[in-house]
């Protein structure tokens, strides 16, 4: 038995009578009545624990908190649980790491516990700051699905941000960890002393969150780094941000304060502002700030504020408008923009990103921000330039005509925009990549590729420009590049149709070229010293996609080594596959062997000690196989509920139909059991699998006779009010798939003429 609360947003309200809004505020003595079994946890420490008997005799323990400080509903909590804790004191703060006894006992969670307090003391030093709580609470919650919650001195978390398992050695685990805990306590250090890291100082309303959790990732990246050197502090944003990205583009389209958009738009505005400020002259006023509005509450407007009296009291950092303006100008209009650089004039204009073809903004600043230009000629560094008009020249922009005369904008990713460069700088870039890619720094040459390819996507460039950012890669030794590369080059969800079209063979031959010093380097690890990678961050995080490419683009080798560590598991069950490449080394090592190798999988699957995750990359293993027969098979067995709950076995049909040989029989499978599956799912989840394997079925579509295979099928199965909807996913999936196939027709000309390059 568990009871953990989650109020943020407006959950208070059906816990306590209260105003439930974040402006305002109130002290709180809270009391909480359990059984004496269990431990209760609140925001403050407990000041007693005495015992009451209800009518019926039975004994009930009664914990009383100590008066809270000053704060907003959303933040209280409490956790009645029989958990155990580990702790240490961190200059007067008790912090104490809770979990499941056995959690504890096997020290889970001493990696949480020994970065916790060096956080706090880091954060404390560099605000000047003192947290005003006397505990700290960390709970790591089997279940949990906001997955982290800064609750004043009692914050909350899914278990898999807090706890480190020795089986997580090489799964990236410790960074996350690192990277959600700084965040959390972003909020606690500063947050309850600033405005919007959360408490202390509490936004007005909710449409102020985004700088509230902004503020808490941008000390989110100091922190983690503070404890774990290792992680690149540029690179870790850049690849937080990219992760983001399907965020940014449902948020665009929709509201410009959307939810989901407030951490990321808040931790990137916040880092452009930290950089063209200085971080000296940021922290100045976050103190400034944070001591004036210290238990009450703050809009934005009053930490520009106090920003522009930091400004004003110097002479070295010179702004081009007020902090109000230029700030008004990224948070009160939509997206971020895109900065388009002619070479020849010296020209930068700007316009919305995803917003081209529309042409009846209403938006107060027409499009328009006030863009802080980090930039870089011929290697070094330059002065920063200010972009706060439709279109500007810069003199000192306008280059040579020799072709060694280069411009780098957005270095180091210190603002909040994408660049397009015109053809003649994006020539002399590549060339620079080609002869020194360390010219360029790596995160810029992250940059650079997801600029491009994102460009090519919304009609900016032509996918040909992009491609010539990709000749230099044998030279590309970071792996966070290359995994920008291959989700553009080659994205998980096409894999299955990307071998139907002549363009296959052709970047087979010009990506293995290019990807065999970085596969081997990191091949050689695997086979010899993968202890090496054990802080290896980014190597955890994306080495998977790596050796997926590699084996599907046939690679010999990656396939001999799928199968060497799949025979050694199967030969010593107790032998673990590094958890970096697990899920491509099972699928691979079943792919590659026979039904021996899929039975021991299947044999593997039904362990009762494996793991959740063991099981998921089992499940899709499975699916691996290239014999039809047994493909067949597993889709057979997904039909019994005693072997598969039905999610499992919607898992199963989705995994056989996106592999290459498993498209048809997944499908004919789906047709002819229909009525037993339909049985099986009920009318919801039923709904739910035929959408599913529509959006699988429609990557295939290209003519009209396919369309009404699938149409006959889903008009027998869907009610009729449905139909329609699916007659215009097929007729929008035949003209996408008819895009991609005239853009792999251009890529394929391009490989073409470029191959031996």
């Amino acid at each position: 038995m568990l009871i953990a609360s989650q109020m943020e947003p407006t959950y208070a309200r059906t816990v306590y009578p209260c105003f439930d809004e974040p402006a305002m505020k109130a002290t709180f003595n809270i009391r909480i009545i359990h059984d004496p079994s269990y431990v209760a946890l609140s925001n403050m420490p407990a000041i007693d624990v005495s015992e009451m008997k209800d009518e019926n005799g039975s004994i009930w323990a009664i914990t009383t908190f100590n008066t809270s400080l000053k704060m907003s509903t959303y933040i209280t909590a409490f956790v009645i649980c029989d958990f155990d804790y580990v702790s240490r004191i961190e200059r007067g703060n008790e912090i104490r790491i809770w979990a499941r006894k056995e959690a504890v006992k096997n020290g889970y969670v001493d990696y949480a516990l020994n970065i916790t307090g060096p956080i706090f003391s880091f954060l404390e030093d560099l605000l000047n700051i003192s947290y005003p709580l006397p505990k700290t609470d960390l709970v790591a919650l089997p279940d949990f699905e906001a997955g982290a919650m800064e609750n004043w001195g009692l914050m909350t978390f899914q278990e898999s941000s807090l706890m480190y398992l020795p089986s997580d050695k090489f799964t990236g685990r410790k960074a996350m960890i690192a990277i959600t805990t700084s965040h959390e306590i972003g909020h606690q250090a500063c947050g309850k002393q600033f405005g919007w890291f959360g408490n202390l100082v509490t936004m007005n309303w909710w449409n102020d969150l985004w700088l509230k959790e902004g503020l808490a990732s941008y000390f989110e990246y100091l922190g983690a780094t503070f404890v774990e050197p290792k992680l690149s502090l540029c690179t870790q944003r850049y690849v937080f941000r990219k992760k983001k990205k399907i965020v940014i583009i449902i948020a665009i389209i929709s509201h410009m304060l959307m939810w989901l958009f407030f951490v990321l738009q808040g931790a990137s505005i916040t880092w452009m502002l930290s950089n063209f400020l200085t971080e000296k002259l940021f922290i100045r006023a976050l103190n400034s700030y944070l001591r004036t509005f210290s238990f009450s509450n703050a809009n934005q407007d009053d930490l520009w504020t106090h920003i522009q009296v930091v400004v004003d009291a110097q002479d070295e950092v010179q702004l081009p408008a007020s902090v109000k303006k230029i700030m008004d100008s990224w948070t009160c209009q939509n997206g971020f923009p895109v900065l388009t650089l002619n070479l020849s004039t010296g020209t930068i204009s700007q316009e919305q990103f995803l917003n081209r073809k529309n042409e009846n903004s209403t938006d107060t600043y027409n499009n328009t921000w006030i863009v802080p230009i980090s930039w870089m000629r011929n290697g070094s560094s330059q002065p920063l330039l200010w972009l706060d008009k439709s279109s500007k020249m810069f003199p000192e922009m306008q280059v040579s005509e020799s072709e060694y005369d280069w411009i780098l904008l957005n270095v180091n990713l210190s603002g909040y925009y994408r660049v397009n460069y015109d053809q003649l700088n994006l020539k002399r870039l590549a060339r620079v990549l080609e002869n020194d890619p360390k010219a360029v720094p790596a995160v810029s040459r992250l940059q650079l590729i997801d600029d491009v390819f994102a460009l090519t996507q919304f009609g900016y460039i032509q996918i040909e420009s992009a491609l010539e950012l990709t000749k230099y890669l044998a030279r590309e030794d970071e792996i966070f590049v290359w995994n920008m590369v291959l989700l553009n080059l080659v994205p998980e969800i096409l894999e299955s149709t990307l071998k139907n079209y002549e363009v296959y063979p052709l970047l087979k031959k010009y990506l293995l070229k290019r990807m065999l010093p970085i596969y081997h380097y990191y091949a050689g690890l695997i086979r010899q010293n993968i202890d090496a990678l054990e802080n290896d961050y980014f190597a955890q995080v994306y080495l998977e996609k790596l050796f997926a490419t590699a084996c599907w683009l046939g690679l010999q080798d990656c396939l001999d080594l799928s199968s060497e560590l799949y025979a050694k598991w199967m030969n010593s069950p107790e032998y673990n596959i590094p958890s970096l490449i697990r899920r491509t080394i099972c699928c691979y090592g079943v792919a590659m062997g026979s039904d021996k190798e899929w039975n021991f999988a299947w044999d593997m699957y039904n362990q009762t000690n494996s793991t959740k995750e063991d099981k998921d990359i089992l499940l899709f293993a499975l699916s691996c196989a290239r014999e039809s027969w047994l493909l067949y098979r597993y889709l057979q067995y997904g039909l019994s509920d005693t072997l598969f709950s039905s999610n499992c076995t919607s898992d199963i049909i989705l995994y056989v139909m996106v592999k290459d040989i498993g498209q048809r029989i997944a499908w004919e499978f789906v047709t002819e059991n229909w009525p037993l599956l339909s049985e099986r799912y009920g009318e919801r989840c039923g709904e739910e699998l035929l959408h599913d394997t529509l959006k699988i079925m429609a990557r295939f579509v290209n003519t009209d006779v396919q369309i009404q295979e699938l149409q006959v099928f889903y008009n027998m199965t869907l009610q009729e009010n449905e139909r329609g909807a699916t007659t215009a996913l097929l007729e929008s999936a035949k003209f996408e798939n008819t895009e991609r196939r005239e853009l792999l027709m251009k890529v394929a000309d391009w490989l073409q003429k470029n191959i031996d390059d």
